[in-house]
């Protein structure tokens, strides 16, 4: 594959909602530095814009962040904002509101219900908007999202949020949220290494009803660390990957991407190069042999997981 040459549109289009995405997307969370958040080493500021123009410039058209994606010295949502503003007519920015940290990075007390237009306001702030297209409520461990989404829905009907999203739910809040507003993407836990049970049939739902799924850590590790998932390639991975010619990043991005028409990626790098492979992988077309080895090989392999 000539990397090169391969830009977001390969991957095809979903529509988020009345936004028409290219499938490969681009999570922002391992823009501020060499781990999640405040671990690790914060990134160099210039790189990171660089990579965020380049992504622009391969076509990627959806993005993914949050207000508490930030480390000791980089905010995501800052660096897109630099980068990227005046923002390019049809470009999605996605965020997550829910999840709280105070100014040393520490996780605080999820935000209560009447606390979201705060959220929204301070995303709307750090990336220099108007509205936001696309609001997710990441759900934080409570048995109903319905008093919490419907804060949102009121906030998508004063136009500060144009669709809304719902995060790390079950089967049973899909359908709460929607019985409040119409919900256009579900973002849960999923990748080669994790067990299908635990989003399988939320991936199910969504594509019965027409809704995107957006699987996070799909490539990375918990954490969002890249070197942790590559450490445990299977060898199916390798094999396909070797065969291919391929990284096994790239494998298993294709392998996502194959779980169904309505499923986006949203690969997250600080580094060019893995930038550049991973939106060449939304042109890698796996064979039903291919898929159907790599799915065996998930499906025992989750299992220990």
């Amino acid at each position: 594959m000539t990397v090169e040459t391969i830009t977001a549109d390969a991957s095809g289009t979903l529509e988020l909602g009345d936004l028409p995405v290219h499938r490969i997307g681009f999570g922002a969370m391992r823009l501020t530095g060499s781990a999640a958040f405040h671990l690790g080493t914060p990134s160099d500021r210039a790189r990171s814009i660089a990579v965020l123009r380049r992504a622009v410039e391969l076509g990627v058209n959806h993005i993914d962040t949050a207000a508490f994606y930030f480390s000791s010295l980089r905010s995501a949502n800052e660096l897109i904002n630099t980068a990227l503003a005046p923002y390019k007519d049809g470009l999605v920015i996605a965020t997550k509101v829910g999840p709280h940290r105070d100014q040393c990075g520490e996780w605080a007390t999820s935000a209560r219900p009447d606390q979201l237009r705060g959220h929204v306001e301070e995303n709307l702030r750090q990336l220099g908007r108007d509205h936001l297209d696309l609001v997710y409520l990441r759900r934080m461990r409570q048995d109903s999202i319905a008093e919490h989404f419907g804060a949102l829905a009121e906030l998508r009907e004063a136009g500060l949020v144009r669709h809304l999203g719902i995060s790390a739910v079950e089967p049973r809040h899909l359908t709460e949220a929607l019985e409040i507003a119409p919900v256009v993407s579900v973002q849960n836990r999923f990748g080669f290494d994790v067990s299908r049970e635990r989003s399988h049939e939320v991936l199910r739902m969504c594509g019965e009803r027409g809704i995107a799924f957006v699987p996070f850590y799909s490539v990375a590790g918990e954490g969002g660390e890249r070197g942790a998932a590559e450490a445990r390639n299977d060898a199916e991975v390798l094999a396909v990957a070797r065969a291919r010619g391929v990284s096994p990043a790239q494998v298993r991005i294709a392998w996502t991407l194959h779980q169904g028409p309505h499923v986006l990626a949203i690969p997250g790098t600080g580094d060019p190069a893995h930038l550049e492979d991973n939106i060449a992988a939304g042109a890698l077309r796996l064979s039903e042999d291919e898929v159907a080895r790599l799915d065996a090989t998930h499906a025992r392999t989750a299992a220990t997981v």
